[in-house]
């Protein structure tokens, strides 16, 4: 859903107090003015309860604070600015909330994550956050909410000469190769690249970094896949984006795509490429094309890809990490599994524990430092990590420099229906796994 619609200004107020406990009243006392069947004292309990058991700080002086309850709407969000600051038991050190966003979700809502996850996205960029404190008053801050969350709102690649050739080219390649789609790589331009650049006529894919909201009135790219990449080079996120594509059931193996990008940031389109997806994932198909196990959401699939580059690229603490996820067929991986350390995720809700609940980012990314795999079910909820896998592959033989972890995710996606993926601590890449058969996600790191 587009996030803008339940930004509304009444509900949107400066904070006086600097306990959070006193800031959420005040929230509550914004929406019970527009909504008086809500009873600001029981969500205030379920907001405390909630906090209580895992924080909804996310860093950068933002917190998200949620809670679900019966009302027939789906969404009441309010938002509260803080000049002084406010205590936050998630915070580091002396760091200040600033801004609080308030979500209260009726139990009827099926997007319910999807829409924590969206604001959270949005709030993880410094220069925004900056600019929404920074509002004169409130009305401003207001217009920046809306022009912040309404969709992130690409600039216009530069129309010169060579990438209107380029443009005009990649449709003839298309045609020529009998091509089914047009991947464009947007990070080739700074801020992005605008929709309708290329002709309608063609299915065109926008693959990105930058979470965007598409329009709900006018969908200008077919789909938009959003990749992280740590890598300046051309198209460096192409083949996580096909298998993303692939798992969406946006493009087929016996598809082909016609590819155009260039060097991240450079604002000028230097690549064309003609890709048989068949051929380029050959190995890893084998005759078979389900390339997904039929108990993994493609969303959930997306999101440990996510949480495993991310960990790629920034480590912890400063300092790499390797770590191992597992993902569907549970009943029969916790067979072929042991505990090496205590459940760190038992007892918790399935919600709270969801690998699509960006709350559980910081969670999965402190854990990644225990020995052991994460056992994730199909529809993303993780059941236990520091598992060891006792899956053996006698068949197989990894190339060298591979290690213990590479050749347990192996045998278990030979044993297991389920996709298996591995952060390599020694080179920083993401490799994945299914039926035995390694895919490699990112180049090493230089």
């Amino acid at each position: 859903m587009r996030l803008e619609k339940i930004i509304a200004r009444s509900r949107v107020v400066d904070l006086h107090s600097v306990t959070l406990e006193g800031a959420l009243e005040e929230l509550l006392a914004a929406c019970v003015d527009n909504f008086p069947d809500l009873k600001p004292e029981a969500l205030l309990r379920g907001l405390l309860a909630r906090e209580s058991t895992m924080t909804t700080y996310l860093g950068l002086g933002v917190a998200l604070p949620h809670v679900r309850v019966k009302m027939n709407r789906r969404y009441v969000l309010a938002i509260g600015r803080s000049r002084a600051g406010i205590r936050h038991d998630g915070a580091k050190d002396d760091e200040r909330v600033r801004l609080i966003f308030m979500l209260i979700a009726g139990q009827k809502a099926r997007d319910y994550l999807q829409v924590l996850a969206s604001i959270a996205r949005q709030v993880r960029e410094q220069e925004l956050v900056d600019n929404l404190v920074g509002a004169p008053d409130l009305d401003a801050l207001h217009e920046r909410l809306l022009g912040g969350f309404g969709g992130i709102r690409p600039v216009q690649a530069q129309q010169n000469r060579i990438n209107r050739l380029m443009f005009n080219e990649a449709v003839r390649v298309a045609r020529g190769a009998e091509c089914g789609a047009i991947m464009v790589f947007g990070d080739t331009f700074v801020g992005g690249i605008q929709a309708g650049v290329l002709p309608a006529r063609f299915k065109t894919i926008l693959v990105t970094r930058n979470p965007i909201e598409p329009s709900e009135d006018h969908r200008e790219f077919a789909e938009t896949i959003q990749v992280r990449s740590f890598s300046t080079q051309r198209m460096a996120q192409l083949r996580s984006a096909i298998l993303v594509a692939l798992t969406r059931g946006i493009v087929t193996f016996s598809d082909r795509i016609c590819c155009l990008g260039g060097v991240t940031g450079s604002n000028q389109f230097d690549t064309l490429a003609v890709v048989d997806i068949e051929r380029e994932f050959q190995s890893l198909i084998k005759g078979d094309s389900e390339l997904l196990p039929a108990d993994v959401k493609p969303e959930v699939l997306e999101r440990v890809i996510a949480v495993a580059t991310e960990l790629a690229v920034e480590g912890r603490e400063g300092r790499p990490v390797g770590c191992f996820f597992v993902v569907g067929d549970t009943e029969r991986v916790t067979k072929l599994s042991k505990p090496l350390v205590l459940n760190p995720f038992h007892g918790y809700k399935e919600e709270d524990r969801n690998i699509l609940n960006p709350f559980m980012d910081e969670t999965v990314k402190e854990f990644s430092s225990i020995d052991g795999a994460f056992v994730i079910r199909g529809d993303g909820v993780v059941e236990s990590a520091g598992s060891l896998i006792q899956a053996v592959d006698n068949e197989r033989t990894l190339p060298s420099g591979l290690g213990s972890r590479h050749a347990a995710a192996a045998a278990v996606s030979v044993v297991a229906e389920c996709i298996a993926i591995v952060v390599s601590s020694s080179t920083s890449q993401v490799m994945l796994f299914r039926r035995g058969v390694m895919l490699q996600l990112t180049e090493k790191r230089r």
